[in-house]
């Protein structure tokens, strides 16, 4: 995830980063399905889902807290 995208997620409200991470869970799912039947082919995208994942319950967390981040 680059700096700009990780930007544009700390501007996002507590309702769209619930979305995004609803989303996230979903396509690691899809990922693990696709890695459990051998169709996937660069295993690399379940680590970046992990983290992105990962990402996303941070700044919720930050919100939850009121860590003010720049």
């Amino acid at each position: 995830m680059k700096a700009s995208e990780l930007k544009e997620l700390r501007e996002k409200t507590r309702e769209e980063l619930d979305q995004e991470l609803n989303e996230l869970k979903a396509e690691l799912f899809k990922l693990r399905f696709q890695h459990a039947t051998s169709q996937l082919e660069n295993p690399m995208k379940l680590k970046e889902c992990k983290k992105n994942i990962a990402r996303v319950k941070t700044i919720i967390r930050e919100i939850e807290l009121g860590i003010k981040r720049n």
